[in-house]
């Protein structure tokens, strides 16, 4: 099963995952980005390297997460495949202290 970007990257999009992934199936969209479950081959490294714990393996998503995989998949479909790391939005710091995770 692949591993899914979950509600914690939306208004960050921090992209330190694009560089460890070693097949190119993160797609960035407007306000956050997504994994191609097509592409994705469980690798698990770009788990670690999310700022915020936004990346998770689908097998770990309770009932009321697992519509995650349909907003990856359907997010990936026509967005731009993203290989390298970009800045994150402008509103990356406040998410992140809203999340508890600033410092």
């Amino acid at each position: 099963m692949p591993h899914v970007v979950t509600d914690n990257c939306r208004n960050c999009r921090y992209t330190e995952c694009v560089s460890v992934c070693p097949v190119a199936c993160f797609h960035i969209g407007a306000e956050m980005l997504f994994i191609d479950p097509a592409g994705c081959i469980d690798c698990g490294g770009c788990v670690p390297v999310c700022p915020v714990g936004a990346i998770r393996d689908s097998f770990e998503l309770g009932p009321e997460e697992d519509h995650w995989l349909a907003v990856n998949a359907e997010g990936a479909v026509g967005a731009p495949t993203i290989t390298t790391p970009q800045p994150p939005l402008p509103t990356a710091e406040s998410r992140r202290a809203e999340l508890g995770l600033a410092g």
